[in-house]
């Protein structure tokens, strides 16, 4: 069946560099709402690209790739609220109402709150950080915030009602470092504020599973990259949640079998001044945290003591694979600077 994806808007500016904290693999979940007669509500939180199957329909009715609601007929308005997987603080939101042409809100806000336990629907129990925003058909709305936070818990309210192909939240993590005590973290995870800044090409899978908790899920759930067909090797560079002195490397290959990488190295530094665009540049000159090791189909492969240099604390750590080929993990571990 003939499926048509929505192509991305370019990012704003000020969303360049930011996690989405409403991403599964953070762990973020939607724990109730109004109403989902149409379409689940979890829907609207999944990291693909919203699309739409023509001829699709389920037992209640035209299936959206999304979240909505029934036509409401007397009164008040829908809502759904959502669990951050990571506390963290916002810049701002997408609502993407892809796909939803004559059944998307004409309006939405957002509220949030940074209480552990679940606020209840009382207004007096949240902030409002979006005001009542229009809303267009069929596409995505990149909005600030008014306050960043940080946040644990979110409510969209949509006016009066219908569907939302996409809720992004555009932020970072703000982790709790004081459960580890002076012991070691794991420095690259999403919840802990790792982020990727940049690669040479990513034509498979999705960088951001490489920082996600768990193994993968298939071969699609990490980073892969095209056959190389010229000299060279392809990279990727990420951004620590703190700067670290690090103590381990794990490299995982789950699924991959015919097209793991042959080999892999690290680079590392700490980073005091530039761009997330200018240090793809100076990654080239980076130390060598460790020189090329051989890695396997389908395994975990840990480097540590003498595998790795003593570079002290870094911020950034640059993944060379060689040539191609696709890694489902990435973990970092060491102890925050």
């Amino acid at each position: 069946m003939a499926e048509i994806v929505a192509t991305p808007a370019a990012l704003p500016d000020w969303a360049e560099g930011l996690v989405n904290l409403a991403s599964p693999r953070l762990g973020t979940a939607a724990v109730r709402c109004s109403d989902d007669s149409f379409a689940a509500m979890d829907r609207m939180l999944q990291d693909g690209p919203a699309v739409f199957e023509p001829g699709r329909y389920d037992a209640f009715g035209k299936y959206m790739d999304g979240w909505e609601t029934k036509r409401r007929r007397h009164g008040g308005h829908d809502w759904c609220v959502v669990r951050l997987g990571a506390r963290g603080t916002i810049q701002g939101v997408d609502l993407d109402t892809s796909h939803f042409t004559g059944n998307y809100p004409p309006a939405a806000s957002l509220w949030a709150s940074d209480s552990e336990a679940e606020p209840g629907d009382d207004a007096a129990e949240w902030t409002e950080i979006l005001p009542a925003t229009s809303l267009g058909p069929s596409a995505q709305h990149y909005l600030e915030v008014e306050q960043a936070g940080p946040w644990r818990w979110l409510r969209l309210n949509i006016y009066p009602d219908g569907g939302i192909a996409r809720l992004r939240v555009l932020g970072q993590p703000a982790p709790d470092w004081s459960a580890a005590g002076d012991g070691p973290v794991e420095l690259s995870a999403l919840v802990n504020g790792g982020r990727v800044i940049a690669y040479n090409d990513a034509h498979y899978g999705n960088v951001w599973a490489l920082l996600s908790a768990g193994r993968g899920r298939d071969m699609g759930d990490g980073w892969e990259t095209r056959r190389r067909r010229e000299p060279g090797n392809d990279w990727l560079i990420l951004a620590l949640g703190a700067a670290g002195t690090i103590e381990r490397v794990e490299v995982d290959t789950a699924h991959y079998k015919g097209n793991y990488p042959d080999r892999c190295s690290l680079q590392a530094a700490r980073v005091t001044f530039g761009t997330d665009r200018s240090l793809v540049t100076q990654a080239m000159f980076w130390p060598e945290l460790m020189g090329e090791r051989p890695l396997g189909a389908d395994a975990i492969h840990v480097f540590a003591g003498k595998d790795l240099a003593e570079l002290g604390p870094v911020t950034h750590v640059k993944l060379n694979i060689h040539p191609d080929g696709g890694v489902s993990r990435l973990r970092i571990w060491g102890r925050r600077a």
